[in-house]
């Protein structure tokens, strides 16, 4: 499927972005909305399954996801696969494709996903004419390292339970900071045991057997896709710790 970005009437203006009601996201200013909304030369929307930034190629664009869940992966020449992370609403993605030869990794659509498109040669008028913005560029970046970070401790020492509870925590509370649930309400988890099982770096198996343990101990219930944390506390010992809400954090 075609990366190209679709510019249509029913492109969403930055003014008018649903993003900004969101009490985690920050405000912009109106120099900086004027500066975003030139940037933008339209929407892209994909299906579930459409990777829309591919391995190995060097793409025009990097994009906000408006709406949906995507994830990060790389694959291995055998076809097995690792994701990397997944991508929310408010996230940035393809900046490693603008900037360096080519991705490193793909990234794929969970469900049906809403991207706002910004071509890679506007971003260095963005860096010389609003600090404030190129900041938040910089910011993405280096929490995307971050989260990588996490990622790596999480596969290189943490046990398969501490894996999938720390994984699972993660996944709620980025949904919970861009309004997708709210307190102990259920979340729409858009992945399978096996996306599951690609991201702790276990099989199949012993992945369904693990969450046996976390939902037979009380901590947490996933049917249907509908995903509940029923003890927080819990579930955050055995992660190794609560996940750290991050408050008023930037987005382009």
């Amino acid at each position: 499927m075609s990366n190209t970005p679709v510019a249509d009437g029913r492109a969403t203006s930055c003014a008018a972005c649903p993003l900004r009601q969101k009490r985690a996201l920050r405000e912009f200013s109106a120099d900086e909305l004027a500066i975003v909304q030139r940037m933008k030369t339209g929407e892209l929307r994909m299906k579930p399954g459409a990777s829309f930034l591919r391995q190995g190629e060097r793409n025009e664009h990097f994009y906000t996801i408006l709406s949906g869940w995507a994830f990060r992966y790389k694959m291995l020449p055998d076809g097995r696969r690792q994701i990397l992370n997944y991508a929310l609403p408010a996230d940035l993605v393809g900046l490693q494709g603008s900037l360096m030869v080519e991705m490193e990794h793909s990234v794929e659509a969970l469900t049906d996903v809403t991207l706002c498109a910004f071509p890679r040669e506007r971003l260095w008028t963005l860096y010389s004419n609003s600090p404030s913005l190129a900041f938040d560029i910089t910011w993405l970046a280096a929490r995307e390292e971050q989260l990588v970070d996490e990622h790596l401790l999480t596969l290189g020492q943490r046990t398969a339970l501490e894996r999938t509870a720390y994984v699972l925590l993660h996944l709620y509370t980025r949904a919970e900071e861009v309004g997708l649930t709210r307190g102990s309400d259920p979340v729409h988890l858009p992945i399978t045991q096996q996306h599951l099982a690609d991201t702790l770096g276990l099989s199949l198996v012993h992945t369904n057997k693990t969450l046996k343990r976390l939902h037979v101990a009380g901590m947490i219930r996933w049917k249907d896709r509908l995903f509940e944390v029923l003890d927080r506390q819990a579930l955050a010992a055995a992660a190794g710790g609560d996940i750290t809400r991050i408050r008023q954090r930037p987005f382009i």
